[in-house]
This record gives C-alpha cells, structure tokens and sequence, in this order.
C-alpha cells in the first residue's frame, strides 16, 4: 500500500528518513500545532483524498493486538514465576490498554505502574480530553507542555488510553522528568550495551523508582522497545561529538602512522 505520514516537526529527523526509505511519504507539521496539528493534517488529508485513516489513536484494533499478542507473551514468559510490577509509558495508549488488561485478567496480583511526562501531566491533571465524534481530539490538552520523550504522550489524552483507564488498570502513577529520561537512556548504553531511546530511558526510569519502593525482593518488568539511532539529531546525543577529543587524540598519536589532525 502507498503511505503517508503526518509528523509533528519536532519529531527526530531519523524518523522521517526512515519512513521515506521505505517509501512513504512524510509530511511535516509545524511545531506550533503538536501532535493534535498532525492528527488533525492526517485527517484532513484522508477527507480531502479519500484516503484511509488508521486512527490508531481510537481504534480497538491497536489495544486488541496488545491484548492478543504483547500481553499473552508477557504471562508466558513469567509462568509459573513471581511477577510483582509492570512499569509502562503511553503514546497511542494501546499497549497499555490491552497488556494490561490480558495482565490484569491472567495475574490480578501484579500491579502497573503508568507513566508520563513531568512536564505533561495529562492524567494527573484531572482534566478530560474534548472528544469529537470519532473518538479524536478536539484541541490541544490544556495541562501539555514540549518534553524531550518522544513517543511518549501527545497533547491530549488518546481514547485508547482513556478506555484503558476506565478499566482501573492502573495502580500507580509516576511523572517522568524529561533529563531523567536522557540521562538514564545515556547511563543504560554506557553501562550496561542497551542502546534504547530517550522513551526507552524513561521506562527503566520509573522502573528504577518503582524498585526503590517496592518491597525487597519484588519483581519489576519494563520494556524498552526503541532504538537509540533513532535519535542522533535529538537531544540525547547532543553530549556526543563526532569529532576525536582530547583522550581520543593522544591515544591516536600514541603510535606513528595514521594521525587524523
């Protein structure tokens, strides 16, 4: 099928190569707008040239799939051994949604942890998401501000989530800072080979808090599924030259041949 995407200009210049690469169109929207700007440009161009819309911000088939796959693989893989927590972030809501509810429904006992931005606090604002016929928005969330976590929360709650939590699925709640979030992506590739994206950092984040709380012993699951590469024009390599330093320099003028001034 022929596709086209609508990306909010913020969103990693890695993203929209990608998707051209494999033959997509991408269309830009400008910062001002957020994500509620591209929801509304992807809508607009589907009315205009009858196109289909995934709606994946709406659809029951994203938190199905979840709720038939990604849910179903977590209990296999903790049969019959202790699971205590799952710690989670939202972008469509999906995961979170239909995991949680196979979770829920197979392992009562295991509490989630949902989390978001500190600088977008859209559920512990309190505050509902206006919602036109189809279940999308219709502005902007009035308790969203810019964050660093791409893929995480967009400016207005998704219905999926939403769905998701009127399902009481959620047994605590934590705010991620948006450093917090780089620094622990930063510290997972350096220390432990996990090269994952800044959603990925604050995952293990709200993960490495739970744990602090938790009682000893307990177990704590978080996934991290993004890639760093993702996000070489973002903030979270902008710490990283690309250029030898000073260190690099001398060990390179340790030997004789092959000196790069």
């Amino acid at each position: 099928y022929k596709c086209v995407i609508t990306m909010a200009e913020p969103f990693s210049v890695e993203r929209r190569k990608l998707m051209r690469m494999l033959g997509a169109k991408v269309i830009v929207t400008p910062k001002a707008g957020k994500g509620y700007g591209m929801v509304e440009k992807a809508a607009e161009l589907a009315e205009k040239h009858g196109w289909f819309l995934c709606h994946q911000f709406e659809t029951d088939a994203n938190w199905k799939f979840h709720e038939e796959t990604t849910g179903p693989e977590i209990i296999n893989d903790f049969k019959d051994t202790q699971l205590d927590y799952w710690v989670t972030g939202y972008g469509t809501g999906g995961t979170f949604h239909g995991a949680g509810k196979y979770i829920k429904a197979n392992r009562p006992d295991v509490k989630i942890v949902l989390a978001e931005p500190a600088a977008a606090n859209l559920i512990a604002s309190g505050i509902a998401t206006e919602r036109n016929d189809d279940g999308s928005p219709k502005s902007s969330h009035p308790a969203f501000k810019a964050h660093p976590i791409q893929g995480w929360t967009p400016d207005f709650i998704p219905l999926n989530l939403q769905a998701g939590q009127e399902l009481n699925l959620m047994d605590e709640y934590l705010a991620t800072p948006g450093d917090a979030a780089i620094e622990t992506s930063q510290a997972l590739a350096k220390t432990q080979g996990i090269l994952t994206g800044i959603s990925g950092g604050a995952t293990m984040w709200a993960a490495m808090e739970t744990a602090k709380k938790a009682p000893e012993g307990s177990v704590i699951l978080a996934m991290l599924p993004d890639t760093g590469e993702r996000y070489l024009s973002t903030p979270l390599f902008a710490s990283i030259n690309a250029d030898m330093n000073d260190e690099e320099l001398e060990i390179a003028k340790s030997t004789p041949s092959f000196i790069l001034e």
